[in-house]
């Protein structure tokens, strides 16, 4: 049976605050794994289970956010040996998110209590500036510290112009140039790990996540697969979001690669992202210019000198558009649900009222 401890799970003072005086009969555990029907938990003192929410857990739940997801603590009861049942989620602190695929505006947790994000890109055909900055921006947005990655250096192609444009355009950001295949650069992520915490790995498929987990790990523990010559593109490896406890007590969730990357929200990160951006529009005449048309905007000049590139701005204002629209598309979801709810509670009071006459 693994040891597992409070501490060598990632317990700290925040989750403590919420067991103090509490006299629940019930074990805490940390969420691994989230299967399809159940999750993988690990215990402090009673290693792993596998085990289902109660029927009052599931009923309570108003949406999926509200379930047990990967790096969640929880209340849990143990049956047999490896088998329990989950009966409350511990409050989170600092969710990692994104808008799930396609129309509908809903959330979808990626995993909690996360204390920084590594954000893994290959310096192959699988670089991309953009989406960089987009997961930069998400990951800023729920309050978490970003590290980029740049991972296949012994292949990657003008790596002096890519490391460049990525410490101009995120010059606020750790950046951190490896091979995880050839173990060259490996250490001094580690040194970037603190012990104790607990870190998401985050990218595109192709990126090399799975081959930088087994470097971390010091052993084939996660499975890797060839990417494409022509576009570099691989196959997802990881199908799902899983715990690893590394060897120096680092806490690593390991995700798979995300071909979409739709923001829920970018209010607070953007113009500390863009920080270019943010620093010029402090200047502009206006202090709800949109840095479109104005007069006097200080970012539409120093777009005209070349103090500002044009791919900055023109990212800034993609994601700006599209924190917009999410936001009217959630206050349009919320304003639906709340008449929703109105109309069920006028039916049950005219349900009542009905019933009363006829008494």
């Amino acid at each position: 049976m693994n040891t597992y401890t409070k501490e060598n799970l990632g317990w700290n003072d925040f989750l403590e605050s919420h067991i103090k005086n509490n006299t629940s009969p019930f074990s805490i555990a940390r969420v691994a794994i989230e299967n399809r029907n159940n999750y993988l938990l690990y215990a402090p003192g009673e290693g792993e289970a596998l085990a289902e929410c109660t029927g009052k857990l599931l009923f309570q739940a108003n949406q999926a956010t509200e379930l047990p997801k990967t790096g969640d603590w929880v209340w849990f009861q143990k049956f047999e040996e490896n088998k329990g049942i989950i009966h409350a989620v511990f409050p989170r602190r600092k969710v990692l998110s994104r808008k799930v695929a396609g129309e509908l505006t809903e959330e979808q947790i990626i995993a909690t209590h996360v204390d920084k994000v590594l954000i893994v890109q290959g310096l192959d055909q699988n670089f991309n500036i953009n989406r960089l900055l987009r997961s930069v921006v998400m990951v800023r947005e729920a309050g978490i510290t970003p590290i980029i990655i740049l991972n296949k250096k012994d292949i990657g192609e003008n790596m002096a112009t890519k490391l460049e444009q990525v410490k101009k355009q995120l010059a606020n950001v750790e950046v951190q140039a490896i091979s995880a295949l050839k173990n060259d650069g490996v250490d001094a992520v580690l040194n970037m790990l603190k012990s104790g915490e607990t870190f998401v790995l985050m990218g595109s498929s192709g990126a090399g996540k799975s081959t930088l987990v087994n470097a971390l790990m010091g052993k084939e523990i996660a499975a890797t697969q060839q990417v494409r010559n022509q576009d570099s593109k691989g196959k997802h490896t990881t199908t799902r979001r899983e715990m690893h406890l590394l060897p120096n007590g680092v806490i690593l969730i390991d995700t798979p690669g995300m071909r979409e990357l739709q923001l829920m929200s970018a209010k607070t990160s953007l113009d500390e992202t863009f920080d270019d951006v943010g620093k010029l529009a402090e200047q502009c005449r206006f202090k709800d210019c949109t840095h479109t048309n104005e007069v006097g905007c200080a970012v539409l000049a120093a777009l005209e000198s070349d103090e500002l590139s044009e791919s900055s701005y023109q990212n800034y204002l993609k994601l700006k558009k599209e924190d917009a629209y999410m936001e009217s598309r959630v206050s349009q979801k919320a304003y639906l649900e709340k008449k929703a709810k109105e109309k069920q509670l006028h039916k049950h009071i005219r349900s009542i009222t009905k019933k009363r006459k006829f008494k």
